[in-house]
């Protein structure tokens, strides 16, 4: 996480996940809620070194809200008609992890398990039908996601959600990286490597509807409150519209890579996920 120009990291203390900087320790959640001035302040000079910390999920999102369909490049992939309006769907919070943490698959639910690199915006705000102008003014930082998609399950379901949301299917991180550090949301490079193979490579220039667009679009309709997560998008790439399709398996290792935030990474085991 960059919190005036300072590297900090956020480290899994049980359900604390405190931001850790100089000894002093902070939720991520404190940090959202604290003026610029007081955040200056809550944080001492000189970063945790992260070879010093086990890195995990730098937050514990209220709501995921995820979109469909948001960069013209996947969208001449997949064939599909270009959406009118933002494709709003809901990711659960408990298929969160953090870099390093295993990606597990179940072959008894799943044998289509797909990624989707993804820049994620960190709410920072109570936000409530805000203008396209105003929305950026919401967001307290960005992340990388990887959307983890289950499509036998996606598209067998005829909604999103169950595909969307296995448990370990939604990684974030490695950091979170405040707004006005990252700069323009819409010119960062994106890319997925897949055991060193890059399989998507792209710029969020690609975005139909913008990071300003999404937030006031989803504002319209529901209020979206500090430490939501939106998850913005992928770009082409997707093994499941290749030809032939490729899926994740066992003895895999996925990046996702957001130019500005760092290199998500995970690896892929096989888990029965139902107990």
């Amino acid at each position: 996480m960059e919190i005036d120009g300072t590297s900090h990291v956020a480290v899994g203390q049980g359900d604390s996940w405190a931001l850790v900087q100089g000894g002093v320790g902070l939720t991520l959640a404190d940090a959202i809620a604290l003026d610029p001035a007081e955040r200056a302040a809550a944080l001492a000079p000189g970063a945790l070194a992260p070879d010093s910390a086990v890195l995990r999920a730098p937050l514990r999102p209220g709501s995921v809200v995820a979109i469909g369909l948001n960069y013209l490049d996947h969208i001449r992939e997949t064939g599909l008609e270009r959406p009118e309006r933002p494709l709003v769907f809901a990711k659960l919070r408990s298929s969160i992890i953090g870099p390093d943490e295993p990606i597990r698959i179940d072959p008894a639910l799943t044998r289509q398990v797909d990624w989707e690199v993804e820049l994620a915006a960190v709410i920072g705000r109570r936000s409530r039908d805000v203008s396209v102008d105003e929305a950026l003014d919401a967001v307290f930082g960005y992340t990388v996601a990887n959307d983890i998609s289950a499509r036998d399950l996606q598209f067998s379901d005829g909604q999103w959600i169950r595909g969307k949301s296995l448990d370990t299917f939604g990684p974030i991180g490695p950091v979170v990286v405040t707004g006005d550090e990252l700069g323009d949301p819409q010119s960062l490079a994106l890319r997925t490597r897949v055991n060193d193979d890059t399989v998507q490579d792209s710029s969020t220039a690609e975005m139909l509807f913008g990071v300003a667009e999404l937030i006031a679009f989803c504002s319209r309709s529901f209020t979206l409150e500090p430490g939501d997560l939106l998850l913005t998008g992928t770009p082409w790439g997707c093994g499941g519209f290749m030809s032939p399709p490729r899926f994740l398996a066992p003895g895999d290792v996925v990046e996702a890579e957001v130019a500005g935030i760092g290199i998500l990474r995970n690896p892929v085991l096989a888990s029965s996920l139902c107990r």
